[in-house]
């Protein structure tokens, strides 16, 4: 661990038919993602999103769930089409999410693809977030936003979580100061896997467990270690996924993974992002090779110039403009329900051929690729 790292500071600075577009969307369940009154930067991307699925001989039934950008507070989309070989339909879930399911019976054809095509405008978040003008969580607010403060099969809540949640934020009650300690001591005990991808590795599915046990992952593994130990807390938080739309030299990007943040509630404030995994790469100096300077680069966004603790206070609060969300959730029920059990996370699609789960790099890829809109 670098001294740096050691030392972060407890700044606040303070988430129908083929090629027709879907009816209005409708925000993520909740209170509206808090707001900065100060000026917010923006981004817009023409984007298109494949999935193409390898049907197996014999097969009788192919069912897609496919991620969609979300509407909400800080998301505006625009000219959505979906061209599919089946009829499609948009179709949404408890948490709020909506996602194109396209269901194909008796698949004469080898290879399916369908393809969402659509221009995103995102607003980067400013939450304003202040320690002194929020408070503690009542019980009733608890009550209200108890479907976010319960485990999920990978973000595990058990006694160990428990006592070293409580050996973190001691007495403190307000949820603001407590999610702060939680951060900074992620940040100080946990390192991101691309800042060393011979000897660190990230875990498939974004446990707690893994984290905890390795201190490293992705972000998905260090928001799972993050949520836990703030829902031990008593501190609702739900987790996003996105697209991270990285700036590119050659002026369009293609990016076949996803990142992963969560939001907060704070009363006085609603739901605050944070970011301690793309925190963890500024939080201290490291050593750029030729191994890791891609993963870095990709990662941040712009690149890696050294520690920077003002993007390590920034990412406590706010969230850049070049995130694009497409759900919300673990562990989640689909519509229509799929067979299999619960869905971990939906940042791209869930496939099920014949009643069975079918597994990505297997029996489907998702391409991603996109180009920012210069404004004139």
């Amino acid at each position: 661990m670098t001294p740096s790292k050691a030392v972060t500071s407890l700044l606040f600075v303070l988430a129908g038919c083929a090629g027709t577009p879907p009816p209005p969307q409708t925000p993520a369940v909740g209170p509206a993602i808090a707001t900065s009154p100060v000026p917010a930067r923006s981004a817009t991307f023409a984007a298109q999103n494949e999935v193409k699925i390898q049907v197996p001989e014999g097969a009788k039934l192919v069912r897609l769930w496919m991620a969609m950008p979300q509407e909400d507070t800080a998301q505006d989309v625009r000219e959505f089409q979906v061209t599919a070989p089946a009829p499609h339909r948009v179709e949404g879930d408890k948490d709020g999410n909506k996602f194109v399911y396209v269901e194909f019976k008796e698949p004469k054809d080898k290879e399916l693809l369908v393809r969402e095509t659509f221009v995103v405008t995102r607003r980067e978040v400013k939450s304003g977030v202040d320690a002194s003008k929020s408070r503690p969580i009542t019980d009733a607010e608890r009550a209200q936003y108890a479907a976010h403060l319960g485990p999920n099969e990978n973000v595990v809540i058990d006694d160990e979580i428990r006592k070293l949640s409580a050996s973190i934020v001691g007495t403190e009650k307000n949820p603001v100061l407590a999610s702060r300690k939680l951060y900074d001591w992620v940040l100080n005990n946990v390192e991101y896997w691309v800042k060393d991808p011979k000897n660190k590795k990230a875990s498939p599915i974004g446990s707690t467990t893994y984290c905890l046990t390795n201190k490293t992952g992705n972000c998905t593994d260090f928001h799972s270690l993050w949520t836990s130990l703030a829902r031990a807390q008593g501190i609702p938080t739900r987790m996003i996924y996105g697209s991270f739309f990285k700036a590119e030299l050659d002026g369009q990007s293609e990016d076949q993974s996803y990142h992963c943040w969560p939001e907060f509630y704070a009363p006085g404030f609603g739901w605050v992002p944070h970011d301690v995994a793309i925190a963890d790469i500024f939080a201290g100096d490291f050593q750029t090779t030729p191994d890791n300077e891609k993963p870095v680069r990709l990662t941040t966004g712009d690149g890696y110039r050294g520690g920077d603790r003002a993007k390590v206070d920034y990412y406590f609060g706010n969230i850049d403009e070049r995130r694009v969300t497409w759900s919300r959730g673990r562990d989640l029920t689909l519509s229509p329900k799929q067979e299999g059990g619960p869905v971990n996370a939906l940042p791209k699609a869930y496939v099920e051929i014949d009643g069975k789960v079918a597994a990505e790099k297997v029996a489907w890829t998702r391409k991603l690729t996109f180009k920012e809109q210069k404004s004139k």
